[in-house]
């Protein structure tokens, strides 16, 4: 059961802390292949086929200054898959727990009779660093459910919303209507039915994705006990700042910004939702987008969200909640 990690890195010190980590706590490290752009300086240490023995590594680096945003990166580090079973696109500030591949693919194992594909997928629990010490902070250790921000609503210039990841009291698996784009588990078969649009930026690159698989006929999924954490970018993580790719410092250097980038995104998103012709990557025929908005409360033709697309579908426990990164 092998299975191919994604990871989109960019100016990240802790990419080798996160390679280091997914082979140290995987229980078939030997079965893994990291899939790894690398967007870095050419003075800063790269991994190199060592320090992730005994899973194999394909690596590819440029400089930042030539970077275009984390969905063409992901794009690229998705060209690097080589037919495994499985699927693993993650962030490069991550850790995880003992055996989290088993329990990834024991769970996508259970979900898989009679589904034409899914994706498991979430805003992970958080760990911060206390000292030099790692401590996973997790928020619940059931069911992080994905809901419209609250107070979120449609702008009238386009249709991305934020999302953010709410406790819910669940010990089995929950069918979601969107997803996390920075730890998303599904079938090796995924890469070659949506491969990654490098036409996004970052904003609304989940709802294309979510919006792509429903219409495909997938489903996505959010399981109890997520084995990953994610070291979000604030003042508690305990590490320092990680650079971004619209810093102002670093967008200076580039002929195209990021906000150009922004731009072309959004358009992106408003044409894959009105339907038109992207190819590979656009919607498809299994279900509509007036299906989804049924199953989740939100409307993209109306610009509507129902109050429930704000709340978990059953009792959730009180917590702060992860938020997209």
């Amino acid at each position: 059961m092998r299975v191919f990690v994604s990871i989109a890195s960019y100016c990240d010190p802790l990419l080798g802390f996160t390679l280091a980590r997914a082979v140290a706590t995987a229980r078939w490290p030997e079965l893994l292949h990291f899939g790894i752009v690398d967007q870095s300086p050419a003075a800063a240490p790269a991994p190199v086929a060592g320090d992730v023995s005994p899973a194999r590594l394909s690596y590819m680096r440029f400089e930042p200054v030539y970077a275009r945003g984390p969905c063409w990166a992901r794009a690229i580090a998705m060209s690097l898959y080589d037919g495994e079973d499985w699927f693993f696109q993650i962030d490069s500030h991550m850790d995880f727990d003992p055996h989290w591949d088993e329990r990834l693919i024991a769970q996508s194992l259970r979900l898989l009779p009679g589904r034409k594909g899914f994706a498991v997928s979430a805003y992970p629990n958080p760990f911060v660093f206390e000292g030099e010490r790692a401590v996973k902070r997790p928020t619940t250790d059931k069911v992080l459910f994905h809901v419209v921000k609250p107070g979120a609503s449609f702008e009238p210039d386009h249709p991305v919303l934020g999302f953010e990841a709410h406790p819910l009291d669940s010990n089995q698996a929950v069918p979601g209507y969107h997803l996390g784009a920075g730890c998303l588990f599904a079938p090796g078969r995924f890469v070659q039915a949506f491969p990654y649009d490098p036409w996004f930026y970052f904003h609304g690159e989940e709802q294309a994705l979510a919006a792509r698989l429903f219409t495909h006929g997938w489903d996505v999924f959010h399981m109890p006990a997520m084995p990953i954490y994610h070291l979000y970018n604030n003042a508690d993580s305990g590490a320092p700042p990680r650079p971004l790719h619209w810093d102002e410092s670093h967008d200076a250097q580039r002929a195209q910004t990021w906000w150009a980038l922004e731009q072309r995104s959004r358009n992106r998103l408003q044409a894959l939702l009105a339907g038109e012709p992207l190819g590979v990557y656009g919607l498809g025929k299994e279900r509509t987008l007036a299906d989804y908005a049924v199953f989740s409360g939100i409307d993209y033709g109306a610009r509507t969200i129902e109050p429930r697309a704000h709340r978990t579908p059953a009792s959730s426990v009180s917590a702060e909640p992860p938020q997209g990164d």
